[in-house]
């Protein structure tokens, strides 16, 4: 069931299975309890990026997904006192933990992609008592370096120039492998079209949130609940040297490499997901 509720005083657009048909229910049964799985999108994706996951996960887990802050029909932070708005990575765990509360989740596992990576990661340490286990699918803990952070200062000064959907039509194939964009034209296509959905602003808001985003490689060196880190081997974002510099730095996290994949591995290779997915896993 899609709805609306307010968490850290924004409206937040939240999709919740809770009361979906779980198709292995006894007729007239009573639904088991289900491990709760809290699913964030990155940067540019809306909660439909999850669509096609949340189908296959849905008979194990009761899910959560949501619209990040300044993404599809989610506010953004309130202003400050100068009037300008950012979607910090804090705020944004803030906004997870109220969607948490107003669902009556006291704990889930959570699993971010790219920049819901990031916003992960910042749950971890500013809750670790509400998670059991988290996955960050295409994501790393560092800051951004400078020339990156120049890139994003030039990215919104091409948003508020109005290029913003033209910016997603030649961003999102470069989250697949090139091997893979055939056979995923059709989700490229659904998630450049739901880029309309966003507010100009909010986008400018989340991309000065990743820009200023702090260093959480602390919480990669001593992650207070089982983590794990998934991957491809042809993401353009997070290169498999990165990935070595992680693996030799951060040795308590589990690394999943899904062959033949770009960034959007659940959805290049959705199944070889499901199963690191699946809770039996964890």
């Amino acid at each position: 069931m899609e709805f609306f509720t307010t968490a850290a005083g924004i409206s937040v657009h939240v999709w919740d299975t809770k009361d979906e048909k779980d198709v292995h229910a006894e007729p007239g049964g009573t639904e088991p309890d289900k491990p709760c799985l809290v699913l964030l999108h990155g940067y540019l994706e809306t909660l439909y990026i999850f669509t096609e996951l949340v189908e296959a996960l849905k008979d194990h887990y009761r899910l959560i997904v949501i619209d990040m802050p300044g993404h599809g029909l989610t506010d953004s932070a309130p202003a400050d006192a100068e009037g300008r708005r950012v979607n910090s990575l804090a705020f944004q765990a803030q906004v997870v933990a109220g969607v948490l509360d107003k669902c009556g989740v006291d704990r889930a596992i959570i699993a971010g992609h790219s920049m819901g990576g990031y916003v992960t990661l910042q749950f971890l340490r500013d809750f670790p008592q509400r998670a059991e286990a988290a996955f960050l699918l295409h994501s790393n803990p560092y800051s951004d370096a400078p020339e990156k952070s120049a890139d994003r200062q030039r990215e919104q000064q091409l948003i508020r120039d109005g290029k913003l959907q033209s910016l997603a039509a030649l961003a999102m194939p470069r989250m697949y492998y090139e091997e893979n964009l055939r056979a995923c034209d059709e989700k490229i296509r659904e998630t450049v079209e739901l880029c309309e959905m966003h507010d100009p602003e909010g986008i400018i808001a989340s991309l000065e949130g990743l820009r200023t985003r702090p260093d959480l490689q602390e919480v990669m060196a001593h992650p207070p609940v089982p983590l794990t880190l998934v991957y491809g081997d042809h993401d353009n974002f997070l290169s498999l040297e990165r990935v070595a510099q992680m693996q030799a730095s951060f040795p308590a996290v589990r690394y999943v490499l899904i062959p033949d994949t770009g960034h959007n591995s659940f959805i290049e290779r959705p199944e070889s997901v499901i199963n690191v997915l699946d809770p039996r896993s964890i």
